[in-house]
């Protein structure tokens, strides 16, 4: 069984952090299997890559024909059947994309949510080299304004094969950023690094990616003992929608009964206490959906609740570091990029202006030493200072 990552990591004592060292320890088996020498890694440039995004096909719309029963002959048939083809190569590399960053990336595990895959490939041999992986933000943090909080998207995951050249991870970084501004609605990208793991976030500072100092994430984590492959978790492994499916199983609420209450990541709570929801049937008009009215639970939502709150007891909890937290901000066009940094430096006045006027530099303010406990805790520390100076002050008068 897979050492979990911070069992395999608490005597950890070198300078570098977590990430490096799995680079390091990869090295060998990684030369050996791009049938590549370390001679030859060493002259590997950025041309010498390309970069693919893991796009899902688009569905087929079918001809009013065959919409119903497929005609051999009708052109839809090969276009359904293609993307057939395309749909399983689609699954293979999303596939190749989540055992890479199991083999490659410290956390050694996907993250929930996952939305967008990029890849950087070698030419030579088409190897895979290089994947980030973009996801639905934990917590969406509202930097544009709250009007702009669909334009987020969370750089999850990211890693490099190890005889990659230095800078194919921002370059890779990057590349994904340029191809989502220019294909999506999302406009901009905030990342962690995690001190814990000795990370500074040094790639997103290669970036240019704006600093947000160290005080956001979760300081607590969790792990199931009867689940030791899962590793240690944040508390948002609690309201993922197949615990919630559980917790509901728990109360005696069939599988089929709760999906009727279940919305796309969450239980839609205004339909716990039951309502009628017409459907115009276009071949025998308005049809009726009678929903359950949970009459044997009074307090339906607080009964989940409860269910939550008792796995999560059941589960060991440790404290962790605040992490690092960055963004990058992107439009489609320079002018749209310049509204939303504006409307970024406007929405986020405390940290970047001072007597109403712009620290110049400050979202380039970065961190420099490695595994510090940063700005959070010294904040902390500052505060526990001053009240063991004040009790000392009242002690001497």
């Amino acid at each position: 069984m897979k050492i979990e990552v911070y069992e395999r990591f608490k005597d950890y004592d070198k300078e570098h952090c977590w990430q490096y060292q799995i680079r390091l320890d990869n090295l060998k088996d990684d030369l050996k299997e791009a049938g590549l020498t370390k001679k030859e890694a060493s002259k590997l440039k950025i041309s010498d890559f390309d970069f693919v995004p893991v796009v899902e096909p688009a569905p087929v719309e079918l001809c009013g024909k065959c919409s119903k029963e497929q005609d051999d002959d009708c052109e839809c048939k090969a276009m359904k059947d293609r993307r057939s083809t395309l749909m399983k190569e689609y699954l293979l590399k999303r596939k190749e994309v989540s055992d890479f960053i199991h083999a490659h990336e410290w956390l050694g595990k996907m993250p929930n949510r996952p939305t967008h895959r990029f890849t950087a490939r070698l030419k030579k041999n088409n190897a895979l080299a290089g994947v980030v992986v973009m996801a639905v933000p934990n917590t969406f943090s509202n930097l544009l304004g709250k009007e702009h909080s669909d334009k987020e998207k969370l750089i999850s995951r990211g890693a490099c094969i190890s005889w990659s050249p230095k800078n194919l991870g921002s370059w890779l970084i990057m590349k994904s950023i340029k191809w989502m501004a220019k294909n999506t609605k999302f406009r901009y990208f905030t990342a962690y690094s995690d001190p814990e793991a000795k990370e500074l976030g040094t790639i997103y500072q290669a970036c240019n990616f704006y600093y947000l100092g160290q005080g956001t994430g979760t300081i607590k984590q969790y792990y199931d003992p009867n689940k030791p492959k899962v590793g240690w978790f944040s508390d948002r492994e609690f309201r993922k929608k197949s615990k919630y499916q559980k917790y509901a199983e728990n109360l005696g609420i069939t599988k089929e009964i709760w999906k009727l209450y279940q919305k796309k990541y969450s239980p839609n709570w205004n339909m716990i206490e039951g309502r009628i929801v017409e459907e115009n049937d276009p071949n025998s008009g308005v049809v009726e959906k009678h929903f359950p009215k949970w009459t044997e639970y009074q307090n339906f939502k607080d009964d989940i609740k409860n269910e939550e709150r008792a796995y999560k007891n059941s589960c060991k909890e440790r404290h962790v570091m605040s992490k690092h937290k960055y963004v990058y901000i992107l439009g489609a066009s320079k002018k749209e990029t310049k509204f939303y940094k504006k409307m970024f430096f406007e929405n986020n006045k405390k940290r970047f202006f001072k007597n109403d006027k712009r620290i110049v530099g400050k979202e380039f303010d970065y961190p420099k030493i490695r595994g510090d406990a940063g700005e959070a805790n010294q904040k902390k520390n500052s505060k526990t200072e001053k009240k063991g100076s004040k009790k000392a002050n009242e002690i001497s008068n």
